[in-house]
This record gives C-alpha cells, structure tokens and sequence, in this order.
C-alpha cells in the first residue's frame, strides 16, 4: 500500500481530530442497493503460527486437493468450531 503524502495526509490527520458528528459527509450519495455487497470482504483475521502432527494418510488427502492444504486445514476446524458452537447455544 502507497503511503499518502502532502496535503491529503494533512486532511485525514485532520479528520481523524474530528468528532465523527463533526465530519460533513453530505457530498457521499446514500447507497440504495446492497445486493452486490460482500460481507467480510476485507476482514482477515488474524493468524497465528502453530506446528501440528498429522496422520500421514490424512495429510496426503489435504495435500492431493491443492497445494493450499494449510487453508483447508483451518476451514475445516473453523466449520467444527461454528458447529460445536452451534450445538452449545441450542442446549
């Protein structure tokens, strides 16, 4: 990412002074259909690095879909999270 430099520097420093009812966003056209819109889009979570032992067997089926095993790896666990998450709120 470019960092921003002169005058436009000056303004954001300026607005980040400013209580947000301050901020005149009048000239911002109200958006009136959201169907297009991505939740999440630019949310990454943060990530933390962690060394596991896998069973061979199961790391050759990750590895055998793609070389972006380490991503499936964490959608996996992610979705046993939501579902485990899931069973404790429905008891």
């Amino acid at each position: 990412m470019q960092r921003v430099k002169g005058a436009q520097a000056d303004e954001i420093r300026a607005l980040e002074r400013m209580k947000e009812r301050e901020i005149d966003t009048t000239d911002i056209p109200p958006v009136l259909d959201w169907s297009k819109a991505v939740v999440g889009k630019f949310y990454r979570p943060k990530k933390k690095p962690l060394t596991i032992r896998l069973d061979e067997d199961v790391l050759a089926w990750l590895k055998g879909q793609g070389d972006d095993y380490r991503t499936r790896i964490n959608a996996l666990l992610r979705s046993s999270m939501e579902r485990a998450g899931s069973d404790r709120q429905s008891r």
